[in-house]
């Protein structure tokens, strides 16, 4: 179980991961190596997994992020399936979902032609995938980590 103290590191690393223990530190009043404890046993815990730097895809040229619901011509075809997607660098979430799909999965793409490319010659191509339904998303106006 966490305490106020470690939701309110978490928060500040969520905001800014490079931020130093000693600043965490003096922002909770407590010493830099009792941050560093807590940083460690929240990452022993798999609480923190990990620190990461956040990519504008648009800037490296992928303007195309859409989502594919996956459906499979049997439940059993699901581990088989995800091993092919996920040898698809294009394919950058995958979800095993209830409802009207089995998967479904988050790519990003320079252009809709490479779009379509990936659904026809790689996606589409799985044995085990009996249809896919293609959501192109327009804008993103709401990404956040969890709130703490």
């Amino acid at each position: 179980m966490i305490d106020k103290l470690d939701k309110d590191i978490l928060r500040t690393l969520q905001q800014n991961a490079k931020t130093s223990y000693a600043e965490i530190a003096k922002q909770q009043q407590v010493s830099p190596a009792t941050v560093h404890v807590r940083v460690e046993k929240m990452r022993q815990a798999g609480i923190i997994s990990g620190t990461h730097v956040h990519v504008n895809a648009k800037q490296l040229g992928f303007d195309v992020c859409c989502f594919i619901g996956i459906n499979l011509a049997k439940a059993g075809d699901y581990p088989s399936a995800l091993k092919q997607l996920q040898a698809l660098p294009e394919v950058v979430e995958a979800h095993y979902t209830t409802g009207q799909y089995s998967i479904f999965i988050k790519v990003m793409v320079p252009s809709i032609s490479e779009l379509q490319d990936l659904l026809i010659n790689k996606i589409q191509a799985i044995a085990e995938v009996q249809a896919t339904e293609t959501l192109i998303s327009l804008q993103q106006p709401i990404m956040r980590n969890l709130s703490i």
